[in-house]
């Protein structure tokens, strides 16, 4: 199922009387990255998928996009399918939104699920980074954007022999340029939500690949650390797109918390 609200792709799959996940994709990628995961839990969970304002098939408007604009999206999302403390699971840039939401409105979700990701914003290397690629964007294209970022995010082993990684590669190269460079302004001015991880009440899972460069595993391990009760797993043979690169670990991992979470 697919429809658009408020010039948001959204994707249902699942019975909506189940409990639901709401996934939130990286950048600069779409909500198929969550393909394997929604083909595995759409029978026994009401899965919610959306393209990121800008990305995949959510127009990107005038370009001017905030990490809160992103929140607000996220929030109109669960109002308007009527969501019951949905599950937030997000990966890289869809766990900066889920980690800002869950600070601002916390009692709108079930559960937390973040995946290679980090709570603090870009130090001044970082956001001269982004600025750079945002130039790039301009000067030569996304394409040559996207193609020189997108490698960094898996594995070597992944960018050889995985067919989902020169999908994943395809679809992103279509980006729209105002879409891409929108998600990097918003990227460089998001909030630092370090100081709310220690007053998280939810259950929360933390999943890192273990070669992951972007996010590391001591990061997330120490991010994960922050969070009271929270569950910290290493993801073999992955980098920094775990649902992707091994899904069937990573669908195990969720599996085990869903079932844990339901029955308290």
């Amino acid at each position: 199922m697919h429809s658009i609200k408020d010039n948001i792709a959204i994707y249902q799959e699942g019975n909506q009387i189940n409990k639901s996940i709401l996934f939130i994709h990286g950048f600069p990628y779409d909500h198929k990255m969550w393909d394997k995961q929604v083909g595995e839990f759409k029978s026994s969970y009401y899965c919610v998928t959306y393209d990121v304002r800008g990305l995949g098939n959510s127009p990107a408007g005038d370009g001017q996009f905030t990490m809160e604009s992103f929140v607000d999206d996220v929030e109109s999302i669960i109002d308007e399918l009527a969501l019951d403390r949905p599950v937030l699971c997000g990966l890289s840039m869809g766990g900066y939104i889920a980690l800002r939401a869950v600070e601002r409105m916390e009692n709108k979700f079930g559960g937390l699920i973040l995946c290679d990701t980090k709570s603090e914003p870009d130090n001044n290397e970082g956001k001269l980074k982004r600025a750079a690629g945002i130039k790039k964007i301009n000067e030569l294209g996304v394409k040559d954007f996207v193609e020189e970022f997108v490698p960094n995010c898996f594995s070597g082993n992944s960018v050889n022999n995985l067919k989902e990684y020169n999908e994943t590669l395809g679809r992103s190269l279509n980006s729209d340029p105002a879409g891409v460079k929108g998600c990097l302004l918003a990227m460089i001015g998001r909030t630092d939500t370090t100081q709310y991880l220690s007053k998280i009440k939810l259950p929360s899972l933390v999943i890192c690949g273990e070669e992951d460069k972007l996010t590391p595993p001591e990061h997330m391990e120490n991010l994960a650390s922050s969070i009271r009760d929270s569950q910290f797993v290493l993801v073999p043979d992955a980098a920094h797109m775990t649902p992707i690169e091994n899904p069937a670990f990573v669908n195990r991992v969720i599996k085990k918390f869903l079932e844990k979470i339901s029955k308290n």
